[in-house]
């Protein structure tokens, strides 16, 4: 079934690729500019670019001459904005600017089963922004869009600019998932470290727990056992001990009418009195009145 798509007519609908050498500045103008809802990559190999968009500032700075360090910016326009250059730079730009209309974004994204999440959350996101040095290869690719070969003329010579820049849009899009890949890699080798000690301790409620033997056990050291421990489950080692043991000394009251002194132990609790106050305080009821 073909799907019907609407056309917003006051978005564009083709990749714009342009580029700029020599001049300090977009434009000389200083006056606000509406802009449409666009995916942009730019390519700075020199100079400085500042600009203002919906009140958000945005400056980056790729140097001159021989100490020039270029870098990529990558900048998701997701509704219809206001636009202001602050020209605040006189070294001439090098660059190159690459602009998709975000509904073409969209509608690649709507139809992939699967893909990046990270990629639908920066496009889901009003002026979400990534930059990041080139590689060579993006760098090749930008000189070439910005000196096509000279046998390159009319027609030939927007395909050779256009298929520069798509492959300069993707390199960018796939820096930016493998940067958000890398980001998330401790959090999930900690959160697994995590899970770790907290099927050790369920394991072990019955016999004496320290930091120092939970860390030993699980392979991990003291501090990332009690630092990522808090992080992912909201309680401290300690907290979640005496909350479980506590879950069995209400278990064992309820479901074997166990002493009040047997649950204490099984609680980890040596002063009955100490643990008929932990105990209320957990379950709002008295030990005594939890035991069957």
């Amino acid at each position: 079934m073909m799907q019907h798509v609407v056309v917003n007519p006051d978005i564009p609908q083709h990749l714009f690729v342009g580029s700029l050498e020599g001049v300090p500045s977009c434009t000389p103008e200083s006056g606000v500019h509406d802009i449409w809802p666009k995916f942009q990559v730019m390519v700075l190999l020199q100079g400085a670019q500042h600009f203002v968009v919906d009140n958000h500032s945005i400056r980056i700075d790729a140097g001159f001459g021989d100490d020039a360090e270029p870098l990529v910016l990558m900048l998701n326009v997701a509704r219809f904005a206001k636009l202001r250059f602050i020209n605040d730079s006189t070294v001439p730009m090098r660059k190159v600017m690459i602009s998709a209309p975000l509904p073409w974004i969209e509608r690649l994204l709507s139809m992939q089963t699967s893909g990046a999440p990270s990629l639908k959350t920066f496009f889901s996101q009003h002026l979400a922004s990534f930059r990041f040095s080139p590689s060579r290869h993006m760098l090749s690719l930008a000189e070439q869009l910005m000196n096509p070969p000279p046998s390159m003329e009319g027609e030939m010579r927007t395909l050779y600019r256009h298929s520069r820049a798509l492959d300069i849009m993707c390199t960018a899009c796939a820096t930016l998932v493998e940067h958000e890949e890398e980001a998330q890699r401790p959090q999930l080798m900690s959160l697994r470290q995590s899970e770790r000690v907290r099927e050790f301790i369920v394991g072990n409620l019955a016999e004496e727990l320290t930091i120092a033997r939970i860390a030993r056990e699980t392979g991990a050291s003291v501090s990332s056992v009690q630092r990522h421990f808090k992080e992912h489950f909201g309680v401290t080692v300690f907290e979640f001990i005496r909350a479980r043991r506590l879950e069995n000394a209400s278990a064992a009251l309820e479901r074997d009418g166990a002493t009040i002194a047997q649950a204490a132990f099984a609680a980890g609790y040596t002063d009955a009195s100490a643990f008929a106050t932990a105990f209320k305080k957990a379950y709002g009821v008295s030990p005594r009145q939890r035991r069957r």
